[in-house]
C-alpha cells in the first residue's frame, strides 16, 4: 500500500517556504525592484508548486478515498475540498498581486497580508491532512496509485524546475525517504538528483533568503 512519508516531507517544505514568505515580502524596501523581482519570482514558483500539489490531490486522491473509504472518507474529504478552495482563492490572489509587485515593489503590505492568510489556511489544512487523510491513504490507496499522485505534479510542472523543487524537499528531507522516492525515478534522475538538486536549492536560497541554509521548519 501507499508509503505516505513523502507527503510529510513535502509538507515540511511547504511549511518552511510559505512560513518565511510574509516576512520576505515585508522586508523588501519601497521601490527596490531588484529585490522584489527576486522574492517575487520565488513566491510565484511556490504558488505554482502549491497549485500543482493540491490539483493532484483533487484529481487523484479524493476520488480514490471517496470510492473506497466509506464513512471514514465521507467525514473528511469534503472538508479537505473546502479547505482547498479557500487555499486556492488566496493563492490565486497572491499570484495576481505578484505581477505588479515584482516590477514596482509597491503594495507590499497588501501582498504580505495575503501570504499571511494563505499560510494560516495551509497550516490548518496540513495538520488535518496528516491526522485524517494520510492514515486513510495508507489503508485504501495502493503504492502504484500513490505514485500517480506525485507524477501528476511532475507532469504539470516545467521539467527544468523539477530539480529545484526536489532540492527544496531534500533540504529537510529524511534520507531514507528520499532514497525511496528516487528508487522509482528514471536512472539519470536517480543518479544525478542527489548532487544537482541540493546545489540548486542552496544557490536559490542564497539569492532569496540571503543564506544557503534558511531557517528549518523542523527546528
Amino acid at each position: 500500500m501507499a508509503d505516505v512519508r513523502d507527503m510529510y516531507m513535502a509538507h515540511t517544505m511547504i511549511r518552511r517556504e510559505f512560513g518565511l514568505l510574509p516576512q520576505l515580502v515585508r522586508d523588501v524596501k519601497p521601490r527596490d525592484t531588484q529585490r522584489s523581482e527576486a522574492v517575487g519570482a520565488h513566491a510565484d514558483f511556490m504558488c505554482g508548486l502549491l497549485h500543482f500539489h493540491h490539483e493532484g490531490e483533487d484529481v487523484v486522491l479524493w476520488p480514490l478515498l471517496q470510492e473506497r473509504g466509506g464513512e471514514e472518507a465521507e467525514s473528511i474529504v469534503p472538508v479537505m475540498e473546502k479547505q482547498h478552495d479557500a487555499i486556492e482563492s488566496a493563492n490565486a490572489e497572491a499570484m495576481r498581486l505578484l505581477v505588479a509587485w515584482r516590477s514596482t515593489a509597491t503594495g507590499t503590505e497588501e501582498l504580505a497580508a495575503v501570504f499571511d492568510r494563505l499560510l494560516a489556511a495551509l497550516l490548518e489544512h496540513m495538520v488535518m491532512e496528516e491526522e485524517r487523510i494520510l492514515p486513510l491513504a495508507e489503508k485504501y490507496v495502493t503504492a502504484a496509485e500513490w505514485r500517480k499522485l506525485g507524477e501528476h505534479g511532475m507532469d504539470e510542472m516545467p521539467k527544468k524546475l523539477l530539480p529545484l523543487a526536489f532540492g527544496m524537499v531534500m533540504y529537510e528531507g529524511d534520507p531514507e525517504v528520499i532514497r525511496a522516492v528516487l528508487a522509482q525515478a528514471p536512472a539519470p534522475a536517480r543518479l544525478l538528483m542527489p548532487f544537482i538538486a541540493p546545489r540548486l536549492y542552496a544557490r536559490h536560497a542564497k539569492r532569496v533568503h540571503g543564506t544557503a541554509t534558511p531557517p528549518r521548519a523542523t527546528a
